[in-house]
């Protein structure tokens, strides 16, 4: 089986090779292209010791030397070169006590986590596949290298990682690799927020989010996300509905683009549905006051899992309105914009449309109806160019200023009046009309 090595990659193998070593393309970068996919990055694993490689290349960065691992940099291109390794033995269900080097292909590839990721490739060997990777890669399954309950002790995340890949590639889960995810998921408690975070964004992002659903029948969120357990158990007796909260909230995973903010948003827009319940006389449930709630419960999590400011605000808004649907009128609709912020549409109207597909049937055309009118007087309201922030008003507080009002609160509470003006009737904002406007009917 022949594998096109790009050419810095064939230049670097060559040049290991030719000074007397082994070396080989390894891991993701040979699954996805036996795929036919388009690999991420290369990486190289040799027999040389980091030194040795250090030796053969001009440019290098010392990126894991402690783990054996080197960068090799071509024309501003890096390409991790690690060496043969076996890792010593793992304490903390996260890092090996420590990395012995060897001079065997095959040790380095046992030590991996999945029989696809455990492939070696160069152009005068060919593929090394001692796992039957390309076996696992026809059948669509995930695998451990050798003994599952071993790979996933070793690192817990790995458990994490199977359900990613899976959702990747849209492959299944072997049943013994499974049963071991089973046995072990409690293990996912060591492992660093930080780490979880980025498997379940790639989880989320990936073309399969549904494999939420795996990552809560292993048991896996119970650790990591306990707050989807308990959506997954909450039904809705609504009409508006027909699955579990969790359930809905896979559906509507499915229906919005794979962009990171709309995943995260979709996959946390109902979180506070379980702790806002109510049932009524007739045993409808309803959940009243959910989105802030929902944005309050999300903020903790995005906390606890380390994300960045920016993701957790953008994704928090867009929960705390993922239900405002204004009046179709235009005033309403520019003072939702101003409420919302410019900036989450359209995504706004992305959430709810994955939201409504995931919902039953009842009124589901109506409601469609609705954010496909409200998004046509949104693009007309911005093609117009018209006034919906502070920073768009015709007037400034300079302008306030120089007219003689005295710096302070006077100058905010003006220009949030002035805006409100303009929300109403935006062709009011012209510096001459806001400021006779303002002399007339607010100076002081």
């Amino acid at each position: 089986m022949q594998i096109q090595l790009p050419e810095k990659v064939g230049k670097i193998i060559k040049c290991l090779t030719d000074a007397g070593f082994e070396a080989y393309a390894v891991g993701g970068c040979v699954r996805d292209t036996l795929l036919g996919r388009t690999p991420g990055d290369w990486d190289i694993t040799t027999s040389a010791k980091p030194y040795q490689v250090k030796e053969l290349f001009r440019r290098t960065i010392d990126t894991g030397i402690e783990h054996g691992t080197v960068t090799v940099m071509l024309d501003k291109e890096g390409f991790e070169v690690t060496t043969y390794r076996i890792d010593g033995e793992y304490e903390d269900a996260r890092h090996p006590k420590n990395v012995v080097y060897t001079a065997s292909l095959l040790e380095d590839l046992k030590r991996r986590d999945f029989t696809i990721n455990a492939m070696a490739y160069n152009e005068t060997e060919g593929l090394i596949d001692a796992f039957d990777g390309i076996g696992d890669l026809k059948k669509g399954i995930i695998r451990c290298v050798g003994n599952p309950m071993h790979r996933f002790g070793e690192d817990a995340l790995r458990m994490l990682r199977a359900v990613r890949f899976a959702a990747q590639l849209g492959f299944s889960i072997e049943e013994e690799t499974r049963q071991a995810i089973l046995e072990l998921a409690p293990n996912l408690s060591k492992i660093s927020a930080e780490r979880i975070q980025v498997e379940l964004v790639k989880l989320l992002t990936s073309a399969h989010p549904e494999e939420m659903r795996t990552v809560y029948d292993t048991g896996i969120s119970k650790v990591i996300l306990p707050e989807f357990d308990a959506m997954m158990k909450e039904e809705q007796h609504n009409p508006h509905h027909c699955y579990t909260v969790g359930e809905h909230t896979i559906h509507a995973l499915c229906n919005v683009e794979a962009d990171k903010i709309l995943r995260l948003t979709m996959l946390f827009h109902d979180i506070a549905k379980p702790a806002c319940k109510t049932v009524d006389e007739k045993g409808i449930c309803h959940y009243y006051g959910h989105p802030a709630k929902g944005a309050e419960m999300a903020k903790k999590i995005f906390r606890r899992l380390k994300f960045d400011c920016d993701t957790m605000e953008q994704v928090c808004r867009l929960i705390t309105w993922h239900d405002d649907n204004p009046p179709l009128k235009e005033a309403a609709v520019r003072r939702a914009i101003h409420r919302v912020g410019k900036e989450q549409y359209p995504g706004l109207f992305a959430v709810k449309r994955a939201d409504i597909l995931a919902q039953s049937d009842y009124h589901r055309e109506e409601k469609l109806s609705y954010v496909d009118n409200y998004e046509k007087m949104y693009e007309d309201i911005i093609a117009k160019k018209q006034c919906l922030t502070l920073k768009e008003l015709a007037v400034t507080g300079k302008d306030l200023i120089e007219a003689g009002m005295k710096p302070g609160k006077q100058i905010g509470d003006t220009l949030n009046r002035l805006l409100e003006l303009v929300l109403e009737e935006p062709d009011k904002n012209t510096k001459e009309y806001l400021m006779s406007y303002t002399l007339k009917n607010l100076f002081i």
